[in-house]
């Protein structure tokens, strides 16, 4: 009903050549479309009773509370609505999710990975539901930088990556960076080269200089990427990650960072054995004061300060020379998305709004985590306020590079194996960069 009645409004309006009175045919169109948006954000509490089946994987501290606290404000706002939160680790949801979303009972809400592995595939399968029109009726994109909003968008047939519609939105805001101990660490590196002493002199005292967990297998990215921004432009990551004309990981800036790391590791700098330490309890282990540093993602900045107090830092990996504009592996969080077999659309797509708006915004900081959203908020903490510092500084240097494996369909799988065998020594950085060149093209060259 709702269409024919657009569509007769329309028809109207072409009848009367110049609109309706007072107007034109212009404004009759975006009266039309306004009408068509706000149709889609709709008083949930006259949604009648609902249960919103809810995927994600916000279990560490801070990301924990804050949608424990959200969701129950949403349910007490809207007593009609139940949700039924389905909360799973990063690496059991990519391995279930495309299951999940394909059968009949398939969650309403989910944390979609960014990137052609996850998100690419379901947008390519038909799973996910576009959001534009959500976006559009509650503003999402304004509240977002325009690189943060392009990343969960695809091409429907998820040919394109970075351009398209929209299939996602995301709560926080994400850095890799370098938490420290300010009991180890009486001033912070200014520069690579005084890192690197500060790893020697730690290592001289007995100390773990890096503490480090890789047996999951994906946090050697972002020991990989923390360095490889000491050596490739932000645009020439960019340009690989978004299979950009001419991109390639052959390069001589990615073998210097194969080449520094694998001096890491004969150096001694990370966590012995780290190849068989689980993420978890390595930076745990780091909150126990193991050492002076872990290089490691905003999403762990609540429970380090539950573990260290103001005696935890934060700093992004210092730059070769002193004042270069800030470079840092980052991004957002996973987006929220809704699946194509929701009954609920409308009141999952209320419910992403409510975690995503100014209120929730301010929920995050005080559970201790990086809204993606502006907000008037400030944390009350040294690390959280070297966190903001630290994003504010990247947004004025335009230096956020995008994780590697959003690359291809298969890329987390093959760049995590790669940095696994690169980091045991078993490759050279001149074969870990040509082998995963290999794997690139046979995906760049099929499309």
């Amino acid at each position: 009903m709702r269409r024919l009645v657009l569509i007769g409004v329309l028809v109207a309006a072409l009848l009367a050549g110049c609109g309706t009175p007072g107007g034109d045919s212009g404004d009759n169109a975006k009266k039309a479309a306004e009408a068509e948006q706000n149709s889609h954000k709709i008083d949930v509490s006259k949604a009648g009773n609902v249960t919103l089946t809810v995927w994600d994987q916000e279990v560490r501290g801070g990301q924990r509370r804050q949608i424990a606290q959200l969701n129950d404000e949403f349910m007490q706002r809207y007593p009609n609505v139940t949700i039924k939160r389905v909360a799973k680790s990063f690496t059991d949801l990519n391995t279930t999710l495309k299951l999940a979303v394909s059968s009949d009972k398939a969650p309403d809400v989910v944390q979609a990975n960014q990137g052609r592995p996850v998100m690419g595939q379901l947008v390519k399968g038909g799973l996910l539901r576009p959001l534009d029109t959500y976006a559009s009726a509650y503003n999402w994109p304004g509240r977002y930088s325009q690189v943060l909003v392009d990343l969960n968008r695809f091409s429907p047939d998820a040919v394109t990556f970075g351009a398209g519609k929209l299939y996602g939105i995301s709560q926080m805001g994400e850095i890799v960076g370098v938490f420290y101990n300010r009991d180890k660490v009486a001033q912070p590196p200014q520069t690579f080269a005084e890192f690197e002493k500060a790893l020697a002199d730690a290592k001289g005292k007995g100390d773990v200089p890096i503490s480090f967990g890789n047996l999951d297998k994906w946090p050697g990215i972002h020991e990989f990427q923390s360095v490889q921004n000491l050596y490739a432009k932000p645009d020439q990551i960019r340009d690989f990650v978004f299979a950009r004309d001419g991109a390639s990981f052959d390069t001589p800036e990615n073998q210097q960072a194969a080449a520094k790391l694998q001096d890491w590791v004969k150096k001694g700098y990370f966590t012995p054995k780290f190849n068989g330490v689980g993420y978890d309890p390595a930076w745990a282990q780091f909150g126990k004061g193991a050492g002076p540093f872990l290089i490691g993602g905003t999403w762990l900045l609540r429970d380090l300060e539950d573990a260290l107090g103001d005696k935890l830092g934060f700093m992004l990996m210092p730059p070769d020379q002193s004042g270069e504009p800030a470079q840092a592996l980052g991004g957002e969080s996973l987006p929220f998305a809704i699946t194509s077999k929701s009954k609920n659309p409308d009141v999952a797509a209320a419910y992403i709004d409510f975690l995503t708006n100014p209120n929730a915004a301010k929920v995050l900081v005080q559970t201790g985590n990086l809204p993606a959203m502006p907000t008037d908020a400030t944390p009350s903490n040294p690390a959280g306020e070297d966190v903001f510092k630290a994003w504010s500084a990247l947004s004025e240097s335009d230096g956020l590079v995008p994780y590697l494996d959003y690359s291809t369909p298969q890329f987390y799988d093959q760049i995590t194996s790669a940095v696994q065998q690169l980091l045991a020594g078993r490759e050279t950085p001149g074969q870990f960069t040509s082998g995963l060149q290999d794997d690139y093209a046979k995906f760049t060259g099929s499309r």
